[in-house]
């Protein structure tokens, strides 16, 4: 883990933190992936930062070897969890594939507000989080991993990403990591 430096105007994206993902099963308990990516929201709100939350709503349509779900998610399933404690100034992005940037506005409105750096966190590491980063990466955004706000519920996928793919987009580092890095610029 490397974590460098953080851009002056750089947005959090929370990924997938949503009612019907959130009680799946995890490597990591789930109410401490939470709990740090509360952290992370609290002190991107209070220095005006962009948070951007994403939650997924189907599957990218397509052929796949894997069986697809065919009856709809139930009602609610979508709906942010209220840990995040959803705000006005939030950006909303609903996705139907696992990048938040695929299909989406995100680049071009986090582009117009000047962003030039993404922190990410959220679940799973290994498909929404990893699309997201590869994404932001290719858009050209700095892009930094809070490794321990992230998870998956397979443990080859989660450290597969961490240790192979994330040095290749970007920085990595801890939920403290970031928040140091926060109060440093504010001193």
């Amino acid at each position: 883990m490397a974590l460098t430096t953080l851009d002056p105007n750089t947005a959090l994206i929370i990924v997938d933190l949503q009612k019907g993902i959130v009680g799946l099963p995890s490597i990591h308990p789930m109410d401490k992936i939470v709990e740090r990516a509360r952290a992370l929201l609290d002190e991107f709100r209070e220095r005006g930062l962009p948070v951007v939350l994403v939650n997924v709503t189907d599957g990218a349509p397509g052929r796949t070897e894997r069986p697809r779900r065919n009856e709809p998610f139930p009602a609610g399933w979508e709906d942010f969890i209220p840990e995040l404690g959803q705000q006005p100034s939030d950006i909303v992005v609903t996705k139907r594939t696992w990048g938040a940037f695929a299909s989406t506005d995100l680049e071009a409105r986090l582009k117009t507000l000047g962003v030039t750096q993404v922190v990410i966190s959220g679940v799973a590491t290994g498909t929404g989080v990893e699309s997201t980063a590869r994404q932001a990466y290719e858009h050209g955004f700095n892009v930094t991993l809070a490794v321990d706000a992230m998870t998956d519920g397979r443990s080859e996928a989660h450290d597969y990403s961490i240790k192979q793919v994330f040095p290749k987009l970007g920085e990595s580092g801890t939920t403290q990591d970031i928040i140091n890095l926060l109060d440093k610029r504010s001193t």
